[in-house]
């Protein structure tokens, strides 16, 4: 239990505990998320201290495995029968309730069937170990009697050189299948002996992985709890800018109507002091333009005045020159004003005094609402303070409630005494692998003793073979060759049945091993035949949760734990440590409380005190609109305007003068006309052309107001009607805005804190207290049992079994061949011709 007590307490934390698990239970569930939520700022939680895990579970076997591959071809092919699952699993759940005679008689053949072909050469391997020294008796026997070879005589056949040839390949191709096996078996013997001294790494590297585990996972979860202070802090952040925040957002909502009508406004205060500013002008114009219409009225009557005494000359009673003077009197009339300003005067001045300002503090007042945000919630930010300070305070709190520090000691001394008892069977374990490799490299030593004899009966025997020589002279060097052979047949009846009886029970071991564990084992249908539920009892569904929570209704096997813990995610997720203690769903219930909702519900801003137009200010647009300029009759000003200056054209007049004047005769007269009109040519040009240019410029200013003038009560009228709808928004729809905004900042705050529990339950899952040391275990086992140990112990078996299979026909030839070698003790008698016909067609009986 202490394993069991130690791997819940350290990583689960004291999770599995139920007090906590009800109240959770009777929680209440965080906010959902809100699809509508403005985008977020992603909070940077940094990563979770990162543990690495030292031990290696890649195993690659390198120039043997392509031994074990054969020999997995060949347990294939002796049981090519699939992995029997739904059986195993009927044998375990009938076991509990006890067999009847008919079940157990079905499930006797149900096994001989699946353990056919390991049963079939097992029998094959009984009959060998029982056969052979029974063999071995009788040819001795028949031997000593003078049968089976044992009479030394030798009669002669025909192609006796082939058959002696036959008989020696034969046994050289049986030699070598032989070596080969004592090869992979000697190999195979000493890769259990190298992989024995590895699994020592292996388990270390496994102890010293669990100890990290236990001694990272406190820091990893401490790390999870003082992240809470970046959402933290964030929602502060942004709860002391509130102002630019919210009211931004506010602002921002509100802008696209109130903007455009403040606009309005602006522009309606400017086109009102333009207009005044005409006015202002046209009236200073207007003056102008009389006080130079006085001027040049002064200078044409004196002009005229003195024209008129010259043509009082008496000479302009004479004849021809009286009809000159006449008809220049006739044109004095030429010399008078022809525009009268005073009444335009008189109209624009009483429309000057028109009151044009207008108060536009609306920009002022509209873009003061974060301003006014920020007042009006200051309130909020230290009880939001207090209440994350205090949620902060509970999350430690109730870390430090488990007994991390006890636990992880206790742990780490039990995985200390793990491994001291394990380590106090190495020498246990070394000394019985010695023995081992002694006993399998004394059944090679025989295998090579055998192979000695043979190999050097060959030599001996093909070296001192001498065709000239009868049975009766051969040489010694070839009797000695045979009587090596037949030693080595001796040998082999006397140790082929003890290998034999080494090599079956092994191979029925070892390879049923690889067939119902290893192979199961690797492919995880060994994880689902663990995994069945009922299992274990009728009433428990699963078997590690019921072992580890007491509660087998949880959906936990050992084929997820596995899984999960293989990927490398933590033991929260690898052990479904959320059907006992929902460490998010505390989280949650700690950072979403009631307290925390209330205080952001009860969020509240009013603008209804933001005035965008004052009544002053409208009421001056109303006056503006009501001064009537738009009832001027411009058209009456335009055509006094129009007029010309002078009641005639005064060049055509000065030219008409002088015209006149040349044809008078020479004197006083013509030279006086002539200078009356160099004077009337300047008054022309000094007065008469600035002011027809000032009276052009005067009637584009009077058309220009003209035209203003007919759209400014509409303009003023859109204006106030568009101040009016604004500050209806403002003041009767605005609440809408402000609610539906102060929502989405709410919501925006919460959701720091939704990014920090999604932090939390994802690093749960994945980044703390990460479960691949527990896989590992599982490795270590599969590759230490069945890739070290099973593997090498098949490899062992298949090539000491095919040694004992060669070692028959070893056997057989060797009987055969030493008769051609050994010296006879009789031979047949024939003449010379039959001698040298038959000198080679001896033939062993």
């Amino acid at each position: 239990m202490a394993w069991k007590v130690g791997l819940v307490l350290l990583m689960c934390w004291g999770f599995t505990s139920s007090k906590p698990h009800e109240e959770l239970q009777s929680s209440t569930e965080s906010p959902p998320a809100d699809l509508n939520m403005v985008p977020l700022e992603t909070l940077d939680f940094g990563f979770v201290p990162e543990v690495g895990y030292e031990t290696q579970t890649l195993y690659e076997p390198g120039a043997i495995g392509s031994l074990f591959q054969l020999v997995h071809a060949f347990l294939y092919m002796v049981q090519p029968n699939p992995f029997p699952k739904d059986f195993i699993v009927k044998i375990l759940q009938q076991n509990l309730r006890g067999f009847n005679p008919a079940e157990l008689q079905k499930v006797g053949v149900c096994v001989l069937y699946y353990e056919l072909g390991f049963l079939v050469l097992v029998m094959l391997g009984v009959l060998f170990v029982l056969l052979m020294p029974l063999l071995g008796c009788c040819f001795c026997l028949c031997r000593c009697c003078g049968n089976c070879g044992g009479e030394l005589h030798q009669r002669h056949r025909k192609n006796a050189d082939c058959w002696r040839s036959f008989h020696a390949t034969s046994l050289l191709l049986s030699s070598i299948f032989i070596a080969l096996g004592v090869l992979i078996a000697y190999t195979a013997n000493h890769n259990i002996s190298t992989k024995i001294k590895t699994t020592r790494h292996i388990v270390n590297t496994n102890i010293r992985d669990l100890k990290l585990f236990a001694n990272y996972t406190p820091t990893q979860i401490d790390y999870l709890t003082a992240q809470y202070t970046t959402a933290k802090n964030k929602v502060l952040s942004d709860l002391d800018n509130i102002g630019p925040l919210l009211g931004g957002r506010i602002r921002r909502q509100l802008e696209k109507e109130v903007v455009p009508a403040l606009d309005k406004a602006l522009h309606m205060t400017g086109a009102m002091r333009e207009t005044r500013e005409a006015l202002e002008s046209l009236s200073a114009s207007v003056e102008v333009l009389q006080e130079d219409t006085g001027h040049l009225q002064r200078a044409l009557q004196s002009e005229r005045i003195s024209l008129t005494t010259t043509l009082s000359d008496p000479a302009c009673e004479r004849g021809e020159m009286a009809r000159t003077c006449n008809t220049i009197r006739a044109a004095l009339g030429q010399l008078a004003l022809n525009s009268d300003f005073r009444g335009v005067a008189q109209a624009l001045s009483t429309h000057t005094h028109t009151h044009t300002h207008t108060h536009t503090h609306g920009y002022s007042a509209f873009n003061d609402i974060p301003r006014v945000v920020s007042e009006q919630t200051k309130g909020v930010n230290p009880r939001v303070k207090a209440l994350l300070d205090k949620s902060g305070a509970e999350i430690v709190n109730f870390v430090k409630m488990f007994p991390v520090e006890p636990a992880v000691d206790n742990f780490t001394k039990f995985l200390a005494e793990g491994q001291k008892k394990i380590e106090a069977y190495y020498p246990q374990i070394d000394q019985l692998d010695f023995y081992r490799w002694v006993g399998c490299v004394a059944l090679c030593c025989v295998l090579v003793l055998i192979l000695a004899f043979n190999l050097l009966g060959l030599l001996c025997g093909t070296c001192g073979y001498d065709k000239n020589a009868t049975p009766t002279t051969r040489g010694c060097l070839s009797n000695n060759g045979g009587n090596l052979l037949m030693a080595g047949v001796g040998i082999s009846f006397i140790f082929s049945w003890v290998l034999m009886g080494v090599v079956v029970p092994i191979f029925f071991t070892g390879g049923n091993m690889e067939k119902l564990v290893c192979e199961p084992l690797g492919s995880a249908q060994l994880f689902e035949v663990i995994d069945t539920p009922y299992l274990v009892h009728p009433g428990k569904k699963n078997f590690l949760p019921g072992l580890l929570f007491q509660d087998p209704e949880i959906d936990l096997t050992m084929g997820s734990l596995y899984r999960d813990c293989y990927k490398n995610n933590g033991i929260y997720a690898a052990l479904h440590l959320e059907n006992k203690f929902s460490f998010s769903k505390f989280i949650n219930t700690t950072v979403f409380n009631d307290e925390l909702t209330e205080i952001f519900e009860g969020l509240n801003v009013d603008l209804q005190g933001i005035i965008l137009l004052e009544q002053e200010g409208k009421d001056n647009l109303i006056n503006f609109a009501n001064t009537g300029l738009g009832e001027i009759n411009y058209q009456a000003y335009l055509s006094v305007v129009n007029k010309g200056v002078t009641a005639g054209d005064l060049l055509s007049f000065t030219n008409e003068l002088e015209t006149q004047a040349d044809q008078l005769p020479r004197g006083a007269l013509a030279n006086a006309l002539r200078g009356h009109a160099s004077s009337i040519r300047h008054i022309h040009k000094t007065q008469v052309v600035p002011k027809e240019q000032a009276m052009s410029s005067l009637s584009q200013s009077i058309r220009l107001l003209q035209t203003t003038s007919k759209e400014l009560p509409s303009k003023v009228t859109n204006v106030l009607s568009a101040i009016e709808a604004v500050e209806y928004l403002i003041t009767s729809n605005a609440t809408h805005i402000v609610k539906q905004e102060t929502d989405k900042y709410v919501k925006n705050m919460l959701g720091y804190f939704r990014q920090y529990t999604h932090w939390v339950q994802h690093s749960l899952t994945t980044d703390v207290a990460q479960c691949k040391p527990i896989s590992n275990i599982i490795d270590s086992l599969e590759i230490i049992g069945c890739r070290f140990i099973i593997d090498s112990v098949n490899t062992i078996w298949f090539g000491l079994g095919g040694c004992s299979l060669f070692l028959i026909p070893s056997i057989i030839t060797s009987v055969k061949l030493a008769k051609f070698y050994r010296r006879m003790d009789t031979e047949d008698v024939l003449d010379e011709y039959q001698w040298h016909n038959c000198i080679n067609g001896y033939v062993a009986l």
